[in-house]
């Protein structure tokens, strides 16, 4: 017999949309629990309350105090978005209102030094609401069937359920967004953290010459899952593991790979309000000409009816692939590309594009720095979108991407591979094709790939298919969130 079907659901993060984002995993935290909510669930969004976030909640309340939260007093918020996302903020001035800086590193781009406080207290409460000790809710009687917890920042909540030995504890789940990114700590502030030095022991969170929050999750989650199929297979491997392949294939049998999915009224280029001209699959060709010619001339690119305009929309890392992009762009250009970089990140890549556009005037334009509204016009505006990735555990601008009929050229990695279907001679044919893919991650088998987006280009007929097969892709939050529901079900029927 299936579980019922309305459950309660504490979604345990360290950033959420629209309230606060550094990267993908807000958009994530802020899109599924309303998908979720759709199917009857009863999600509540828990948050560090950092310097303006409950500022912008539409109705908020202070419900309840916690007098020592790792050093200091705090207060529970409780409050909606003006999504109609449920939250519960941690107010904890001590850990999260600071000056300048962002979530996770302080002005001067380093880690604030106390993150192993800071994110241990986030998942204590986590624990505490969890188990019924700190009470939520409008008359304090809200309590989670399921406590979902997103990456490192939240890990910490599955150990301190483990020592605590509260009967009745709700089941856990670990969704893993990037393995990169472990909460590695000395083992020597495993005392400041309110766990017993069995944590360290073996099978515990000790991590080789660490501790590892992510591994308290992989530990002592009941299931752990990640962002796509094809990445859940590969980080049990010694290439992509990330020295968590040991652990993650003891769950092996129990690892799933749900691919992510994007906001689809944040992300339509039918009623998108940031960009040039709106437009569907009715009038793709006449809408994205209007939207490209405006976003040439905001970025200073020349007007050039026969060239593709590629786009990248990503942090300029290594990891993205686009010190590989550098090295191809002498052959993009030759094929009478143009290229259009917004991001920032590594100060070398930064450089390496700021000088391309210096030498390439009106063919090359670097927009560096984070603008959410321009990132709009850019999928609006573009003809591809690069994402080149060594690894991407699921990636989002590839889905916005489709959705704006802007045709994805990605790696064959995790979840680039699931979501974008490689312009073949057999998928041309059956008009499944939706973008572009390569293999092995490298610079002369990414400029092959932009070799043939610039040949299908130059048959507008043929590229106006694929722009609508991509249109029509389902890159909602529907399917995913009717995944993770059957998975809560699952573990709420053990």
């Amino acid at each position: 017999m299936r579980y019922r079907r309305f459950v309660n659901v504490l979604s345990v993060t360290s950033e959420c949309f629209p309230l606060v984002k550094t990267g993908g995993l807000a958009d994530v935290t802020g899109a599924l629990p309303l998908a979720l909510q759709a199917l009857g669930v009863d999600c509540r969004v828990l948050l560090p309350a950092y310097p303006g976030v409950g500022e912008q909640l539409v109705a908020s309340r202070a419900t309840t105090t916690i007098s020592d939260l790792f050093g200091g007093a705090a207060t529970l918020v409780e409050g909606t978005t003006t999504t109609g996302l449920t939250v519960i903020l941690v107010a904890a001035p001590h850990l999260f209102e600071r000056a300048g800086g962002g979530p996770y590193v302080g002005p001067d781009g380093h880690d604030w030094p106390d993150n192993h406080l800071r994110f241990a207290a986030l998942s204590w409460v986590a624990a505490a609401i969890a188990t019924g000790r700190l009470p939520v809710g409008a008359d304090g009687s809200w309590r989670p069937d399921v406590v979902h917890l997103h990456d490192w920042q939240a890990a910490l909540t599955a150990a301190y359920l483990n020592f605590d030995h509260t009967a009745g504890a709700p089941p856990t789940l670990l969704t893993i967004h990037n393995l990169a990114f472990q909460g590695l700590f000395p083992q020597g502030l495993l005392s400041s953290l309110r766990l017993p030095a069995a944590a360290l022991a073996v099978g515990g969170i000790g991590h080789w010459e660490s501790l590892s929050f992510l591994k308290a999750g992989g530990r002592w989650c009941d299931a752990v899952s990640t962002v796509s199929p094809t990445y859940a297979r590969e980080i049990l491997t010694t290439e992509h593991g990330m020295g968590f392949d040991g652990v993650l294939n003891e769950r092996r049998g129990g690892l799933l790979g749900i691919v992510n999915g994007i906001d689809l009224e944040t992300w339509n280029p039918a009623t998108d309000s940031h960009i040039a001209a709106r437009y569907a699959v009715s009038n793709v060709a006449a809408g994205k000409a209007a939207n490209k010619a405006a976003l040439r001339a905001e970025v200073g690119l020349q007007p050039d009816s026969a060239a593709p305009l590629f786009c990248v929309i990503s942090r300029l890392t290594e990891q993205k692939g686009l010190d590989l992009l550098l090295a191809t762009l002498p052959r993009l250009l030759a094929a009478g590309a143009q290229l259009l970089v917004l991001g920032t990140g590594d100060g070398k890549l930064e450089d390496g594009f700021r000088r391309a556009a210096t030498d390439h005037p009106g063919r090359v334009a670097a927009v560096i720095g984070y603008d959410e509204d321009l990132s709009h016009r850019v999928q609006a505006g573009a003809d591809a979108i690069i994402v080149p990735s060594r690894f991407e555990p699921c990636g989002l601008t590839q889905l916005c991407g489709l959705r704006y009929g802007t045709l994805p050229l990605v790696a064959k990695v995790g979840g680039l591979a699931d979501t974008v279907v490689d312009s073949t001679t057999r998928s041309l044919r059956a008009k499944t094709a939706t973008g572009f893919q390569f293999t092995p991650v490298d610079a002369e088998h990414l400029a092959v790939a932009l070799g043939r987006a610039c040949d299908l280009f130059a048959s507008p007929a043929r590229w106006q298919r694929v722009i609508r097969t991509a249109m029509t892709t389902d890159v909602g939050w529907s399917t995913p969130a009717a995944e993770y529901l059957a998975l809560y079900e699952r573990l709420l029927s053990r």
